[in-house]
């Protein structure tokens, strides 16, 4: 048997971040995962990009690996929001509260390549890649078998496998899951317009229509739709979709001269019972999936992770084992809360922007043009959601 002190099933971007922090620190984690990374394409565009906020960016830089992605990376400045249905429109510019940027868009993959470049410089870290577990099971220590026969030991399993989680269905932990009818259809576009290094999104009465910034005047659009209508979009001839996503978009950034190909999935939100167990954590997507309105998903992945990190932290300090739920629970304390008002935050709005009731309507762009005028408020949601405020662990704390 191969002994650890954490072994991490996933390793995507939680998964690996992960693993970074508590390498870093000495700690012996064995990484499991099943795919092997496709390899980068250095011109090709990937349709779906992240808006990386200032706490994730503090995260990155505290493990060493942000200057690995700062070729790649995009800062916005601004984000701009507006109501298809009436005249609410609000902006937020990073300049009123001093900051250089409000965020960054990043493509998954290099996140991912990032991280996992920077494993080999970690001797704490073994990857197993790729590879599928077989068997867990709990005693004095938690046991994976992987499906080689390798056999695993450790203190602590932590399920970073996505939303779908294999280890979170071998548990048996229960998910409360609400279908949201809706799927993101997204893709890399060039427009008329320069994007002006701001963040838009227009709420329609099917969903938001999001466009994100990325190098060379291109953006990242995601595109929220009725279920029932997403096959259509996807399979317009280009030059109709074209059409289509600028008259979507009220053509605030002109015609769209070129775009990339596109991709779908369905929106699901997904919130486990549990987030721990004896010798058991779960991170990410396999704890939570949110609406993309906002952005947040992947963020409030990372800060798990940050969270969790400085839990396990902690307890070796204390000579205390990080597997006890009695540690583990103080995680689950910590994020359960944060994540659930999030999520019940993007319901809200996604709800509240989809109805196409008169009063509602009236009321939501009354809303948004008095929140734009209130200029302690908005700034206060902006650090907000920047990441600036809040219970933030060590790791997203400015330095």
């Amino acid at each position: 048997m191969d002994r650890f002190d954490v072994i991490i099933i996933g390793a995507g971007i939680t998964g690996a971040t992960l693993a970074c922090a508590l390498g870093s620190e000495g700690v012996s984690v064995a990484l499991v995962e099943a795919r092997q990374p496709a390899a980068i394409d250095g011109q090709e565009r990937e349709a779906r990009v992240y808006a990386i906020t200032r706490a994730s960016e503090r995260i990155f830089r505290a493990l060493s690996v942000w200057d690995g992605l700062t070729a790649y990376s995009h800062p916005f400045q601004k984000m701009h929001v507006w109501d298809a249905g009436g005249s609410g429109e609000i902006e937020f510019d990073c300049a009123t509260i001093a900051e250089p940027m409000l965020g960054h868009t990043l493509e998954p993959r290099r996140i991912q390549a990032a991280l996992l470049d920077s494993l080999p410089a970690l001797p704490a870290v073994t990857l197993f890649c790729p590879a599928v577990f077989r068997d867990i099971s709990s005693g004095d220590h938690a046991a994976v078998v992987l499906d080689d026969d390798t056999q695993l030991v450790a203190d602590l399993v932590i399920a970073a496998d996505g939303a779908r989680s294999p280890v979170r269905e071998w548990f048996g932990i229960p998910v409360q899951v609400h279908d949201y009818h809706q799927a993101s259809l997204v893709a890399v576009v060039r427009t008329a317009k320069h994007h002006d290094d701001t963040a838009w999104q227009r709420f329609l009465p099917g969903g938001p229509l999001a466009f994100l910034p990325m190098a060379e005047g291109w953006s990242s659009i995601v595109w929220t739709l009725p279920e029932t209508e997403v096959e259509s979009v996807l399979a317009l001839e280009q030059a109709d979709f074209h059409t289509a996503l600028a008259t979507a978009f009220d053509c605030r950034l002109g015609d769209i001269l070129a775009s990339g190909p596109r991709e779908t999935w369905p929106l699901r939100r997904l919130h486990a019972g549990q987030y721990v167990r004896e010798q058991l954590a779960l991170v990410g997507d396999a704890a939570h999936a949110i609406h993309p309105l906002a952005g947040q998903g992947v963020n409030l992945g990372l800060l798990d992770v940050a969270a969790l990190a400085e839990v396990i932290l902690t307890a070796r300090a204390q000579g205390k084992n990080p597997g006890n739920l009695a540690v583990l629970r103080r995680y689950e304390r910590w994020r359960r809360g944060d994540n659930l008002m999030m999520m019940s935050a993007m319901d809200a709005f996604n709800q509240l922007f989809s109805n196409s009731q008169p009063p509602l309507r009236w009321a939501r762009n009354l809303g948004l043009s008095m929140m734009n005028a209130a200029g302690p408020a908005k700034d206060s949601l902006m650090r907000h959601a920047m990441g600036l405020a809040g219970d933030l662990p060590l790791l997203a704390r400015q330095t």
